[in-house]
């Protein structure tokens, strides 16, 4: 018998987790997709394998009500109303799931998981999500830590404008991720550290790219890991000169002060994108058998069909996760019950998944 699941959000991520779910090989899932625009449930598709629901979310008997019977409740919506729909899972007794790198949202849903029948699963996307998962496996390699960093971008495959960037996930998402304060651990103390600073380049594939701070990418690792490392931190990855840009529209230009504002002119002027990439680069270094040594997973995933339908880059890795996560959820290889933090999942769990596969790399050509 299928599992309900309802999907909160109708956004670029929220509608293929949905898709996704709802056509899976072998199935699994009855999928209701929720929004409180017709419009965006209109620009889902209006996949016949997937019921849409008008759902206004700052409701809470409305969410109630929808989650009725539900198996699993999986947040795409935007960070604001994540605990909200957290509150209203708890109520219903439904496990919970969501994609949100906002740090004061996943602690609140930390404390309703304290003694909760069901599963509080946050924070299931790439960075946070996936990017987590990956630096643990690196990170149980070891007989002790020295240091762990982790890179994560989701960018234009052919950036065309002074920012170098083109609009691929939740605009409002990366306003707060460039405001926010960001964990980290610094010669073994965890401490907050101020977003789009401590700017660093790097090259790879001989492409040359520009990472600095930003909020939420870490999601609980830095609790995990204090006291065993010396060095963890986030940085999110651009083309050379985005940094420098933002900082100016938000520092000198105040518009960290105006959210909404900045919002309507990135989205008036920047172009979203299908063709992009997301670079995922993550470096542990620590003490095996008495030596110093490095391990490093590297990988770019571009927009390819998915579902039977192209998706970007960042939909596939983001979405894909999520999928998974219900997916180990679903099929009993997660808690049942309280608080699962990413870094609790194996690496080798989610690229045995039929979602999660979309992880692996890609084999490599044979010579003729």
């Amino acid at each position: 018998m299928s599992k309900p699941i309802l999907v909160i959000g109708a956004g670029k991520i929220g509608q293929v987790a949905a898709d996704l779910l709802a056509h899976a090989p072998g199935g699994g899932y009855a999928v209701t997709l929720a929004d409180s625009s017709k419009t965006a449930l209109a620009a889902a598709g209006g996949d016949c394998g997937v019921r849409t629901q008008v759902l206004d979310a700052t409701d809470p008997h409305a969410l109630r009500r929808a989650l009725d019977g539900c198996f699993a409740v999986l947040s795409a919506a935007p960070y604001h109303l994540t605990v909200a729909v957290a509150e209203a899972a708890c109520t219903a007794g439904t496990h919970y799931l969501d994609l949100t790198e906002d740090v004061a949202s996943t602690r609140r849903i930390r404390q309703l998981a304290d003694g909760a029948a069901t599963a509080f699963i946050p924070q299931c996307g790439l960075a946070p999500g996936f990017i987590g998962i990956v630096a643990a496996d690196l990170a149980r390699r070891f007989d002790k830590l020295d240091s762990v960093r982790m890179r994560v971008g989701a960018l234009p495959a052919y950036p065309s404008n002074a920012l170098n960037y083109n609009l691929t996930w939740s605009t409002e998402g990366v306003i707060n991720e460039y405001i926010e304060p960001c964990e980290a651990i610094v010669e073994g103390r965890r401490c907050e550290v101020p977003a789009l600073e401590e700017r660093e380049e790097f090259s790879l594939d001989g492409v040359l790219y520009e990472a600095f701070n930003t909020s939420g990418g870490l999601g609980t690792l830095a609790e995990t890991l204090e006291g065993s490392v010396r060095t963890l931190n986030y940085r999110t990855i651009r083309y050379p000169g985005h940094a420098a840009i933002m900082k100016a529209l938000l520092n000198d230009l105040r518009l960290r002060e105006r959210r909404d504002l900045l919002k309507d002119i990135l989205e008036h002027a920047v172009p979203a994108t299908m063709q992009d990439v997301v670079v995922i680069f993550v470096t542990v270094s620590g003490w095996r058998d008495g030596r110093l040594l490095q391990e490093t997973y590297a990988r770019k995933i571009y927009a390819q069909p998915l579902g039977g339908r192209m998706r970007s880059a960042i939909q596939v890795t983001t979405a894909s996760s999520a999928c998974a996560m219900v997916d180990l959820l679903a099929e009993g290889q997660l808690p049942q019950a309280g608080f699962v933090r990413q870094e609790d999942v194996r690496l080798e769990q989610i690229l045995a998944n039929r979602f999660g596969a979309v992880y692996e790399p890609a084999p490599l050509a044979r010579a003729a």
